[in-house]
């Protein structure tokens, strides 16, 4: 095995590929990134049961060949080679790495012990990668952290007509973002499946830049895997068990006391206040009709306080208190300059969304669930008041 490529390209390729590593693991080849070098390109993999990840790059290959290398070494070596072409090449059991002089020496991985890779699902229907990266990053904000609970952990996706509706919870939110998409000629029905979170976010990054993301998905073959590609990057992620609880009651949120505020000067004095805040301890907001927010935090003499100008109606006056990074959370996932609030009081829920443009007809479709492209945050707020 004997190739030629551009530092860049195989850095790029290497760093993709490493993110399906496990952090762990009693298999030592499932360390490894796979190389395979073969008519003018250089396909590096990463495995770990969970997700396979095959990153293509152009090469100038001498002789082909696959060799399996530690990837975070590999890795390391790529960070620090000089720009310009690399040299790569198999020499008896020792891979090595050259570039403008420097040289590198690296022990393999036995080929033949690794798994047999999984086969990427059929194409089943395309979706613009900006726009789905950016619809994973704001419903991943609520997934669960707890691998006790797996199903907490994970993003649930539905496929219905030209609807994607990406769902995550931890119990204390739930976050819903709808998007549009391209069904295939595969498609037929609804699809709704679990993909973890974390997973499901890399890949959604690593494919922002991509016009068309093609989504690969069998329902014939057991639904175990879901496929995504774009650009050079082919991604396979193996689902999560389970379903999440329907949301639409949840969101149910007649009767609620409704706050309009400017979203990012919302986010920054739930920053400034928390300063003072002990772990866990809430942010208390009191809207009022007035035309303001008062934010508090701390106790005793530790205390910060923060006036903001805010709408509110329904109500002559509405205290709510939030977990503040939940708050955070939620605020920094939103696009729009402004946040409405429908809130039904301390120890209740509270279910933030953009404010529409169109004036009283987008306001009306909102809060019926009717906007394209909709994102819906849901809050448990704290009982216990600052």
């Amino acid at each position: 095995m004997e190739f030629r490529i551009d530092r860049t390209a195989f850095a790029e390729a290497v760093g993709r590929a490493v993110r399906a590593l496990p952090a762990r693991t009693p298999v030592p080849v499932l360390g490894g990134l796979l190389l395979e070098a073969d008519a003018g390109r250089l396909a590096v993999t990463g495995f770990d049961f969970e997700a396979a990840v095959r990153v293509a790059a152009d090469a100038e290959v001498a002789v082909p060949g696959r060799v399996l290398v530690l990837g975070r070494r590999l890795l390391d070596v790529c960070r620090v080679l000089p720009d310009g072409p690399v040299s790569c090449a198999l020499e008896a059991s020792r891979f090595t790495v050259e570039a403008d002089g420097t040289r590198f020496g690296l022990s393999t991985l036995p080929v033949a012990e690794y798994p047999a890779l999984p086969v990427p699902p059929a194409p089943y229907g395309t979706v613009d990668g900006a726009a789905f990266a950016t619809a994973v990053a704001q419903v991943a904000v609520a997934a669960g952290r707890d691998d006790t609970l797996p199903l907490l952990t994970g993003v649930q996706l539905r496929l219905d007509g030209g609807q994607m509706t990406l769902a995550a919870s931890d119990r204390y939110r739930y976050a819903v973002r709808r998007l549009e998409w391209q069904p295939g000629a595969a498609a037929d029905g609804v699809v709704e499946t679990l993909l973890p979170a974390r997973r499901l976010l890399d890949v959604a990054r690593s494919l922002s830049r991509c016009e068309d993301v093609l989504i690969g998905w069998d329902p014939a073959a057991g639904g175990g895997l879901i496929g995504f590609e774009g650009g050079r990057t082919r991604t396979a992620l193996r689902l999560l068990d389970g379903r999440l609880p329907t949301y639409r009651s949840l969101f149910d949120m007649a009767g609620a006391a409704v706050a309009e505020v400017e979203c990012e000067g919302l986010a920054e004095a739930v920053r400034r206040v928390a300063v003072v805040a002990e772990a866990n301890s809430p942010v208390r907001l009191d809207f009022s009709s007035d035309g303001s927010v008062m934010l508090r935090a701390g106790y005793g003499d530790d205390v910060a306080v923060q006036r903001l100008p805010a709408t509110l109606t329904g109500a002559d006056e509405m205290p709510v208190a939030f977990n503040p990074a939940y708050l955070l959370d939620a605020l920094t996932s939103f696009e729009s300059p402004r946040v409405r609030l429908e809130l039904l009081g301390a120890g209740q829920r509270a279910l933030l969304h953009a404010v529409p443009d169109g004036g009283a007809a987008g306001v009306a479709g909102e809060l019926a669930g009717e906007t394209a492209g909709e994102h819906r945050h849901l809050l448990m707020s704290v009982k216990q008041l600052v």
